[in-house]
């Protein structure tokens, strides 16, 4: 599936504003790109990211991440999309999985405001594009509005 017709799917999946929505955005993310290997999206509450909807093998031991700490919390303090080709040579990087090879995590904004982010994970070096980041920076712009 291309980045557009994803970016009209998941626009639909949103527009049912259903109570598992977030979820049914992840696991469309993961199921339909296969450089996503865990999807998930946290939610800013007070200082700290809480893990909300996601999709993987296997759940990621870092539920809650202070801002500032890792490369969620990187993205999270600076408002900026965060894209790391190769995870072992970044020392933010907390350790969740030993096939993760890149990740990119993108802030989802309300008035300027960091209130949640995606956050993905590939078990691919350099797995992320251009593309990549500014088609889940729409997704991001979408999902702001249905973060609570």
């Amino acid at each position: 599936m291309d980045y557009k017709s994803s970016e009209i799917t998941i626009k639909n999946i949103l527009a049912l504003r259903h109570s598992r929505a977030l979820q049914d955005v992840v696991e469309f993310l993961h199921m339909n790109f296969k450089h996503y290997s865990w999807v998930g999206i946290y939610i800013v509450k007070g200082d700290v990211l809480i893990l909300g909807p996601w999709i993987g093998n296997e759940p990621t031991e870092h539920t809650h991440i202070p801002i500032g700490e890792g490369i969620c919390g990187s993205a999270a303090q600076s408002g900026r999309t965060e894209i790391v080709d190769d995870v072992t040579k970044d020392d933010r990087y907390l350790s969740c999985f030993i096939s993760t090879k890149s990740e990119i995590v993108v802030p989802i904004k309300r008035w300027k405001k960091v209130i949640g982010e995606i956050d993905i994970d590939s078990d691919t070096c350099n797995a992320f594009s251009q593309e990549d980041k500014v088609f889940l920076e729409r997704i991001a712009e979408m999902l702001s509005h249905h973060i609570r």
